[in-house]
């Protein structure tokens, strides 16, 4: 069966069938064996990493984080709060010498208390679930429990995301005068191939590579003030996407909003991030949101070259489903 990737073609009153196709369709379950824990990232090959290496030409490195701090995007949707830092040992100490060290030693020390989705992150292989059946179609409940992901834990991923990245500034091709796509916005197959043959031969994606969709959203939050980018109205990727991140072989993508796909979701009908519900549990590919991509598409835009050695390894958070990052590309 041939699968439109067309947004026009959506049954909109049909979310179960329209996600539905699409699982059966570019579904990997097996591809990697039964005992696999990395999903597309097995796509990152030594080959790659060295290729992506000698794309490194003046050294300029550039984060791709946000700040860790109370002033960020969370409103306690689903007890997703912003980072909060606090000091255990300070200064002050130090200078009442009341820490207890011998001559004159003083230091300080903090602590950070965070959801690990509440900012730049990854969401891993057990974050999403497709009827009860998780990656490579193992039960929901024997992969994840009260004690975490036994299976596919983000410290899986520690050593498996750098890679060539590929920066598709969607936002600057569709929208050449702001640079930032509406709220809303559903980027479409032909967005991406539109935006890789105007960027030209350096955002030519392969397998293995790590896909960054810049929209201009986090920009325009930055500016204007977070409003409602922790789950409003967003640009991203619509679901007629799927079959696009399936045969290009991406190890993983990621973009500058909170939830990757477009929202609202595309159906007149209730449904919730289906892009996600097909990506995850059936094709297994990684997939990051909340990165800030506003340097690195202006150094792109500047230069002309749109793929770069990315380097944006997870906490190795035994049995986490997600782990806050901080991506550098490396110029």
């Amino acid at each position: 069966m041939t699968i439109s990737e067309d947004p026009a073609d959506l049954d909109r009153s049909d979310p179960e069938g329209e996600i539905g196709s699409r699982a059966e369709a570019y579904r990997n379950w097996g591809r990697w064996g039964e005992d696999d824990v990395l999903g597309t990232l097995n796509l990152i090959t030594p080959e790659k990493r060295i290729q992506a290496a000698g794309l490194v030409r003046e050294g300029r490195v550039i984060s791709l984080a946000q700040a860790f701090d109370t002033n960020g995007p969370q409103k306690g949707w689903r007890r997703r709060t912003n980072p909060v830092h606090t000091m255990t040992d300070t200064g002050t100490d130090a200078e009442r010498a009341n820490q207890g060290f011998p001559h004159g030693m003083g230091g300080a020390d903090d602590v950070i208390s965070m959801p690990l989705q509440c900012s730049t992150q990854w969401d891993g292989l057990g974050h999403i679930f497709d009827h009860g059946l998780a990656w490579n179609g193992r039960r929901a409940g024997e992969v994840v429990t009260s004690e975490g992901d036994l299976v596919t834990g983000i410290e899986h991923a520690a050593d498996a995301l750098v890679s060539r990245g590929v920066l598709l500034d969607v936002g600057r091709f569709r929208e050449p005068t702001s640079g930032e796509l509406p709220d809303g916005y559903a980027i479409t197959v032909a967005d991406l191939e539109g935006c890789i043959a105007a960027q030209g031969p350096s955002s030519v994606v392969g397998a293995g590579d790590i896909v960054l969709v810049r929209t201009g959203q986090y920009g325009r939050a930055r500016r204007d003030g977070w409003g409602d980018y922790a789950g409003g109205p967003a640009p991203g990727l619509s679901l007629t996407t799927a079959g696009w991140l399936r045969r290009t072989d991406i190890a993983a993508i990621a973009t500058d909003t909170w939830g990757f796909e477009v929202r609202p979701n595309e159906f007149d009908v209730p449904a919730f991030q289906p892009l996600h519900q097909v990506v995850i549990p059936n094709i297994g590919l990684t997939i990051g949101e909340m990165w800030d991509l506003e340097e690195l598409g202006e150094a792109c835009a500047a230069s002309g070259r749109y793929d770069m050695l990315l380097a944006a390894p997870p906490l190795p958070i035994t049995g986490a489903v997600g782990s806050p990052i901080n991506p550098v590309a490396l110029l």
